[in-house]
């Protein structure tokens, strides 16, 4: 294992982080992290920080980071509508945003059903930020980010969470407000500083790249070491990525042997 990670988030080092987890989970999609910046020249003044030349969704600037491998920043100007732009804190949970007329009749029956969709959604409260940037984990741009988007299969996503859960343990609990989901993984933990799973969207499949057997994580840094040395242990117990199937009409005992004492 590489040195220890310590919790103080000075010492945050973005490229062991991702080195552990691609050893430990094998990884196809980079590790990325989110930064919001209380002042637009904040976010400009990040290392090698690209601008976009056209207008986007935030599922595709987050893709941009984790599919191309740049770091970008937006502001609210960057974004298609307040749709995205809500969630991260850049627009207001206005009466325009919560009533979302072009909702109504393609993802909702009626006018009721999508108010309740918006009022469901997690949100950074507006007024306090300008911009946000995302970047590759490892590049150690943002120093250290809000938060850290894992993207990972549900094997590998199992296991994450096994190995977060491996010491102080606690049952973690999720919603789903189905379109709109990354109000579910960034916007929720942005907003309250918890691990926060979801199951990407049709716009962030779409317009973010995000693959057909991908879920996505959104964790707070200082998580990650936790993560890291309970995938360490669970290894250690034989209970490690890939999972080898063991065969459905074998006799167990031989197999559970190897992780349970007798």
């Amino acid at each position: 294992m590489s040195e220890t990670i310590a919790s103080d988030l000075s010492q945050f080092d973005g490229r062991s982080v991702v080195d552990d987890l691609n050893r430990l989970l094998r990884l196809r999609t980079t590790p990325i992290g989110m930064k919001l910046f209380e002042h637009a020249e904040e976010m400009e003044a990040v290392p090698r920080i690209r601008r976009p030349r056209d207008v986007h969704t935030t599922d595709q600037i987050v893709g941009q980071a984790a599919r191309n491998g740049w770091t970008v920043g937006i502001t609210v100007e960057d974004l298609v509508g307040a749709q995205c732009s809500t969630v991260i804190g850049l627009s207001p949970r206005s009466e325009e945003w919560l009533t979302n007329e072009k909702m109504t009749g393609v993802w909702y029956g009626t006018e009721e059903d999508t108010r309740a969709h918006q009022e469901s959604m997690d949100v950074v409260p507006h007024g306090k930020y300008e911009a946000m940037a995302v970047s590759p984990l490892a590049t150690n741009r943002l120093n250290p980010p809000d938060i850290c988007l894992i993207y990972a299969t549900p094997a590998q996503m199992i296991l994450f969470i096994n190995g977060l859960q491996y010491t102080g343990y606690k049952k973690l609990e999720w919603g789903c407000v189905g379109e709109s989901a990354c109000a579910d993984s960034w916007g929720r933990a942005l907003a309250t500083g918890e691990p926060s799973l979801s199951i990407p969207c049709f716009a962030e499949r779409r317009y973010g790249g995000v693959m057909d057997d991908e879920l996505l994580m959104a964790i707070p840094p200082h998580f990650l070491p936790k993560v890291i040395n309970g995938l360490e242990a669970l290894s250690r117990n034989g209970l490690r990525y890939p999972i080898a199937p063991y065969g459905v009409n074998n006799d167990v005992r031989a197999g559970m042997g190897v992780s349970y004492k007798s």
